[in-house]
């Protein structure tokens, strides 16, 4: 054999045998892939209210923790996380993501509302689920041009007309207040949509609103607001945003004087509020949620015992629905006996009397659940719980 025919022959035996561990390599791939269930998580790992999405993967992971200790159907459930930075195009671009390249069998997330709304065009025309543990705003889960029920979409959270409602009741009746102002983020429609159902049961309530301002999204500097809102002398400021600009409201509202009770809703859920605003200027503030985790239910002391061991801290609201959609979509899976996205879909929507760490769960025709609410008081930067609405 001369050297040309050797060198010849040694590619060939290379090739051949790249060719055998790429198929070893693949069929070890094709295993795996046959072992495991893909999820996928839309979440805001990044940007602004990445607080919510690290606190929903943490969620998230808990319970898959927990439903791979049997599995489902025989196989392990594998979260998939895309960023979707806290911004909407993100969001559907994340969506797009998880279905096309990693082709998940439901999704969970995004939690802001205008990121739900703007991705649920890509997981409808995909026919993937998606549920959000907290996009509050009706347009979630109904098309407003049509009235008709997204039927790809969930949620596990109340929406914000029962959220507006039992903040305005509270601070009417337990806070006495009769004037009320609101600072409206004008580039979210979960903050507009809050504002608006707050403003419309305070004066159902018998109260006035005094002012109205606006801000938008990474906005840092409210002092010129504030000091228009003291101006018409409140007894409450409603401020139903995301706990960045929040904690920035809160500390300038302090600042310039206005002591008034400050309230607003689940956007507030956030252990970095208290860095932000001060522990002490977050006294007399009180914010809507569906979740405590003083809640003392079997179920809820369990969750949070095993979150604090994971995690080295309570649990919010967005890792306890997060916990629960996780719980919904295992659930799904299982009683669909298939990975097949359209009969999740038909088994996601016919959930009745599912009981999570926030409470159960039977979808009604728009896909929502009907759950209580818990008031939540701040006090020297701590959570503590003031009270339940039932709906």
């Amino acid at each position: 054999m001369n050297k040309k025919i050797k060198v010849l022959a040694v590619m060939a035996a290379s090739v051949a045998l790249a060719t055998a561990l790429a198929g070893c390599g693949g069929g070890d791939k094709k295993q795996a892939a046959a072992d495991t269930i893909k999820i996928g998580g839309n979440l805001e790992m990044t940007g602004g209210s990445a607080s919510y999405g690290i606190s929903a993967k943490n969620g998230i992971e808990l319970a898959l923790k927990k439903i791979n200790e049997k599995g489902v159907l025989g196989k392990k459930l594998q979260l998939v996380v895309a960023d979707n930075k806290s911004e909407a195009t993100e969001a559907t671009n994340a969506m797009q993501k998880l279905i096309s390249q990693d082709k998940v069998v439901s999704v969970i997330g995004p939690n802001l509302s205008s990121a739900v709304i703007a991705a649920s065009a890509v997981n409808t025309a995909a026919k993937v689920p998606a549920i959000t543990p907290m996009g509050t705003n009706p347009n979630v889960t109904v098309d407003p041009a049509t009235g008709k029920t997204k039927e790809y979409n969930y949620r596990t959270c109340f929406i914000d007309p029962f959220q507006g409602t039992v903040m305005a009741a509270f601070a009417s009746k337990e806070l006495k207040a009769t004037k009320a102002a609101i600072m409206i983020d004008n580039s979210s429609d979960y903050a507009k949509g809050l504002a608006q159902f707050f403003k419309e049961n305070f004066v159902k309530e018998g109260g006035a609103v005094v002012a109205e301002e606006s801000y938008l999204q990474k906005d840092t500097d409210f002092r010129a607001t504030l000091t228009k809102i003291k101006a018409s002398n409140p007894d409450i400021l409603y401020v139903p945003g995301y706990y960045q600009e929040v904690g920035l409201i809160v500390k300038q509202a302090r600042e310039a004087g206005l002591t008034v009770a400050i309230a607003g809703g689940d956007g507030w859920d956030s252990a970095t509020l208290p860095e932000i605003a001060g522990k002490a200027a977050l006294n007399n503030t009180y914010f809507s949620s569906l979740y405590s985790p003083d809640d003392d239910s079997a179920l809820n002391k369990e969750f949070t015992a095993a979150y604090e061991k994971e995690y080295k801290g309570k649990p919010d609201v967005f890792a306890a629905l997060a916990y629960d959609s996780a719980l919904l979509v295992a659930k799904a899976i299982e009683t669909a006996g298939s990975a097949d996205t359209a009969k999740i879909n038909e088994a996601l929507a016919k959930t009745k009397d599912f009981v999570g760490v926030s409470g159960s769960v039977t979808f009604n025709e728009q896909h929502n659940p009907v759950k209580s609410a818990v008031i939540i008081e701040n006090k020297d930067g701590a959570q503590t719980f003031r009270t339940k609405i039932n709906p």
